[in-house]
């Protein structure tokens, strides 16, 4: 049986699989109520302009509509722009849905049908006749970027790009080998499982119940209640069940707009669910162009590093990431010069997608330092081994630990590296060329504050409480066995509730903290549950745990004893009985040290190794084997965690040869808005992926050791994958997505 010593590092099954692979896990769009309403929107098909009429009226004439909403009769809502801002937002004017005329971008939703059915939701808004006066749709980065700007408010002080250090410019011209070159990321667009929507259950008194397909509830209530001035009481969200999100999900969608909006107005309960179409038209990775200059002295060490990238932001607002600050931390450089920029586009402003930032600026810094290690005349790996830095570089902190040495080591020995050839195109299997790759990944590990509540029960059950969500990740498991660890239970006797905006306060699930953050949460409600029945057992008389200290203590057999001799202890049954109480409730708190800040920093690592073999004479590609590498200190459950990084590998293969949002830029619009045209790896692309969690200790990072796994996995795959594609052909590919008709174009000839 299990018991606190060996809960952590279990690779536990999770514990809600059994309701979500039996179909019984209710999703956002699937609450029911008698009488239910349900909403369809209707979408923009210019990319620029104005609405000059919109005809409702065939629409309103089918039978079933109850209401078309248009901006001619939206109900009022909150005027200022901070009313409109979640807890995520970025600078600009957050999008209004049905605020005016105006159209920002291709799949605005510009008209709302509710109806008794779906379908006659749906068939009643095919009927919405819209005239329209089109401006110039402006959507091509690589044309759109002469026209950048450095933003004039930042989204976060993080994202800025860190003061120059040295003389990049002059070492740049003094070093012997140098590369200059421009990397093009077009955009992606996430397409999790689960499709966007809002079930709102309106009850007698006008007490809304919110299902909504979000990475956090309590954002989704703030947002509402701010919109529609509604008395935060009278309002609940939960999203007990997510699939899938990485982003995608942090921010309110106008689904969750149209439907409170359509409730209140018509006091009924209504359902708005989006399409997979639809789903083209929100949060997406944008358009990157990114200008690399590095350069290395005869030995391999680099003397200059100057990173500058301008991406794609909607009109309306100045959506950031931190895409260049990455170069100026991951190797050990004196001389490095970073700039970032925007540039407007007539598309819907986009998102966080996994690793959003680090991502994108990996894909260039990696693909430009393998470029300079062959400049150099040095094997990839060994050039990176050479460029080892041990804290960092932009801010000059500490960091609390770094394993990626031991990245590097074991993940070249499970990969076979020493048997790699150096030469471009020298290896073979049969009738493939074969091309191995390498790339590092860094990401932030970082602490958000979080709260949690643990309640403890005479027969050893545990009830963890939190506003967490849950994405996929594996949030249910690893807080029942945090729990479980800290007072001495198996897993299976916790009962985790989650993903309710009127559970204790947590920031929305994303950035690869929810772990470190809930986790440390719950760590320190076990540890309030722990003093609590300490206090109550020393006023027992003749308490074997007089004058004990909670450090002592430890719950074995659902009896509080101390730690280093569980013969002297009480029954919790006994303590709680003899003071009247059926359980125990300890509140746990965490925060990040703000001093801790000012020296140290934590972040986790990843050195990516892949094969790939290219046909010679078709040029098809497979990715047939992958070593993934990961340091990111204590890892709670290996299962759980493994499938965050095999997820991440298997995002960044297409990244790197598959996924782009195509855009016809004369009229601005998304063409492949379906899973038959826009591509993402299926069962065949995906073959031979191995994991490996270095060892790695790290007391600062979190109170309970771990760094978050989420966005690591995706790091660096793109650029390994672009460097084996061209230690296979000998071609370097600097446009991605690396589709088969480029590897075409760069195979050697015959």
């Amino acid at each position: 049986m299990l018991n606190e010593k060996n809960i952590f590092g279990f690779p536990l099954p999770r514990i809600d699989g059994p309701l979500k692979t039996t179909g019984t896990a209710p999703y956002a769009a699937e609450y029911h109520d008698p009488g239910m309403l349900f909403g369809h929107a209707f979408y923009a098909t210019i990319a620029s302009g104005r609405i000059v009429s919109i005809d409702t009226a065939k629409a309103e004439a089918y039978p079933g509509v109850v209401k078309v909403y248009t901006h001619k009769n939206r109900p009022d809502t909150a005027s200022s722009d901070d009313a409109w801002k979640d807890e995520v937002a970025v600078p600009g004017h957050p999008l209004r849905p049905l605020e005016n005329d105006r159209i920002l971008y291709d799949g605005q939703p510009i008209a709302l049908v509710i109806a008794e059915s779906f379908e006659a939701a749906r068939d009643a808004a095919d009927l919405i006749q819209v005239a329209y006066e089109a401006d110039e749709p402006h959507t091509n980065i690589e044309v759109e970027k002469a026209k950048s700007y450095v933003p004039p408010e930042a989204r976060k002080e993080a994202f800025l790009p860190t003061d120059p250090r040295g003389d990049a410019e002059g070492a740049y011209e003094a070093a012997p080998f140098k590369i200059d070159a421009e990397y093009v990321q077009e955009g992606e667009h996430h397409n999790p499982m689960e499709l966007f929507g809002t079930t709102v259950i309106r009850g007698e008194d006008g007490y809304l119940t919110v299902h909504d397909k979000t990475q956090g509830s309590q954002n989704s209530h703030d947002y509402v209640c701010g919109i529609f001035k509604l008395k935060p009481e009278t309002v609940r969200v939960v999203n007990a069940y997510v699939g899938g999100a990485f982003g995608s999900g942090l921010r309110p969608k106008h689904q969750l707009f149209f439907a409170v909006m359509a409730s209140l107005d018509l006091k009924r309960s209504v359902r708005v669910e989006m399409s997979r179409r639809e789903m083209f038209y929100l949060t997406w990775r944008p358009a990157t162009v990114q200008r690399m200059q590095v350069a290395a002295d005869a030995e391999g060490r680099l003397m200059s590093v100057r990173h500058h990238a301008v991406q794609a932001t909607s009109l309306y607002e100045d959506y950031q990431e931190n895409v260049v600050n990455w170069s100026g931390l991951a190797y050990k450089c004196d001389n490095v010069k970073l700039s970032y920029e925007l540039a407007k586009t007539t598309l819907s402003t986009p998102g966080d997608m996994r690793a959003p930032g680090a991502a994108t600026g990996f894909l260039a810094l990696e693909s430009a330092i393998d470029e300079l290690a062959y400049k150099v005349g040095m094997d990839p790996l060994e050039f990176r081994v050479k460029n080892f830095v041990t804290y960092d570089q932009n801010d000059d902190l500490k960091l609390t630990s770094k394993a990626l040495d031991a990245c590097y080591r074991e993940g070249a020995k499970r990969f076979g590296w020493s048997k790699r050839s150096q030469e471009p195109g020298s290896m073979r299997d049969g009738h493939d060329l074969v091309g191995w790759g390498t790339a590092t990944g860094v990401w932030e590990a970082t602490l958000s504050p979080a709260e949690a509540k643990v309640r403890l029960f005479p027969d050893g059950k545990i009830t963890v409480m939190a506003a967490a969500s849950d994405i996929g990740t594996g949030t249910y498991t690893i807080l029942a066995q945090i729990a479980a660890q800290n007072l001495g239970q198996t897993a299976d006797r916790v009962s985790v509730l989650i993903g309710d905006s009127t559970m204790p306060k947590t920031a929305v699930e994303g950035g690869s903290w929810t772990a470190a953050s809930s986790g440390s949460a719950v760590q320190a409600g076990c540890l309030e549950v722990k003093k609590t029945l300490l206090s109550l057992a020393q006023k027992m008389e003749n308490s074997p745990l007089a004058g004990a200290e909670v450090e002592d203590l430890a719950i074995r057999d659902n009896r509080l004893v101390l730690d280093k001799n569980d013969q002297m202890g009480l029954a919790i049954a006994d303590i709680l009985g003899s003071n009247g109480m059926s359980s125990v409730e300890g509140h746990g708190k965490i925060a990040p040290d703000e001093e801790q800040a000012k020296e140290w920093v934590s972040y986790t690592h990843s050195a990516i190794f892949v094969e790939v073999k290219i046909d010679a004479e078709l040029g098809v590609p497979r990715v047939t084997k992958i070593v993934s590498a990961i340091a990111a200190g204590k890892i709670i459950n290996p299962k759980t965690a493994r499938s965050q990084i095999l997820g991440g590998v298997v995002m960044g293969l297409g990244m790197a040869m598959q996924e782009e949002g195509m855009i016809d830029h004369r009229t601005g619009r998304i063409m492949n808005h379906n899973l038959a045209e826009y591509h993402i790896p299926a069962h065949a692309d995906v073959q031979d992926i191995e994991v490996i969690f270095v060892e790695e200790e790290d007391d600062k990072a979190s109170p309970i050791g771990v760094k978050g796994l989420g966005e690591i996995g995706i790091v660096g795959v793109g650029a390994a994958v672009a460097n084996a594609i061209f230690h296979a052909t000998g071609t370097r590919h600097r446009h991605f997505p690396i589709t088969i008709d480029k590897i075409m174009e760069g195979l050697p000839a015959r």
